[in-house]
């Protein structure tokens, strides 16, 4: 881009992804002034060890003041309680976007909050299990789908410039309905974190029967449950609630899916097995050949450890 679609860009929310905004911003638009706050004091205090932004304010009006552009990295069920905090300090032209895995709520939160303020929701579907002010990094976006949820009446200009701004980052931009959103996200993300955090859990509640084998012998499997289920538990908490009515819907779809594959079991039921897991084996081959992951482990990431 020959400009930065934004002037000054300020993050609420100083981890993972909060973190990634900001240093992806230094990194690809290194014309626009950027300001950054957490609620946590200590967050804030780590946050300028590290140089996370060009300014870390003390308090969330502060850091949007002056801004165009307002991305909010707080867990979902935070959304309302963020935006009234940072109020005050908006001007009737900046732009609230955010970066949470469910979007009728966001909106909702947002519009009661911030009551005829210009707000279009986004997600970025990209992340580690990483959190925290040092966890962030510029190229987190780069190669992966950042969905934008404008409501009905969103001004036209604010999206081109919004969807900018995340190809800017690196990212591809798709434009969805809020409520088809979440149900797409309950599938691809949701339920299989929840399916994550069980089997970690029972494998923990097994520790004892099982004498430490099953961390001792964990296979590649297990460890990438392991590494779903180290996510943000906040943040998860959060998602599942604010989401609640998708998660169930495909959570049930998951569950008389599972039923299948128990019947096919306790029948012997080879070809049954062999369809099912040849019709999965396909779409891993479909995700790569999109370009959402390959063959190396952590997206091919080699270079980081999860830090800036």
């Amino acid at each position: 881009m020959s400009a930065a679609p934004f002037r000054h860009v300020a993050v609420i929310g100083l981890g993972l992804l909060g973190g990634s905004v900001l240093r992806a911003v230094q990194q690809y638009l290194p014309d626009a002034v950027t300001t950054g706050y957490d609620a946590d004091a200590g967050v804030r205090a780590r946050a300028r060890e590290v140089a996370l932004g060009g300014t870390v304010a003390d308090s969330a009006a502060e850091a949007v003041t002056g801004a165009d552009l307002v991305v909010l990295c707080v867990p979902v069920g935070a959304m309302g309680a963020a935006a009234k905090a940072m109020a005050s300090g908006l001007s009737p032209q900046t732009l609230v976007t955010d970066v949470g895995s469910s979007k009728a709520s966001v909106m909702a939160q947002l519009g009661e909050a911030l009551p005829g303020h210009p707000v279009i929701p986004s997600h970025p579907v990209a992340g580690t299990e990483q959190s925290g002010p040092d966890a962030g990094f510029a190229t987190l976006f780069r190669n992966r789908w950042c969905i934008v949820t404008p409501p009905e009446d969103a001004d036209a200009a604010h999206v081109a410039a919004l969807n900018a701004f995340w190809e800017a980052l690196g990212a591809r931009v798709e434009t969805m309905d809020p409520e088809h959103h979440d149900r797409v996200l309950a599938v691809t993300s949701h339920l299989p974190h929840l399916i994550a955090y069980t089997i970690v859990g029972t494998a923990s509640d097994l520790e004892e029967v099982t004498q430490s084998e099953v961390i001792k012998y964990s296979a590649g499997g297990f460890r990438d449950f392991t590494r779903i289920a180290a996510s943000d538990p906040t943040m998860w908490r959060d998602v599942f609630l604010s989401n609640r009515e998708a998660v169930l819907e495909m959570l049930q779809r998951f569950t008389e899916d599972l039923t299948e594959l128990q019947k096919a079991i306790r029948k012997r039921d080879g070809d049954a097995l062999f369809d099912h897991f040849a019709r999965t084996r396909a779409i891993r081959r479909g995700i790569i050949e999109m370009g959402q992951d390959d063959a190396r482990p952590d997206f091919g990431r080699s270079d980081h450890n999860g830090a800036g």
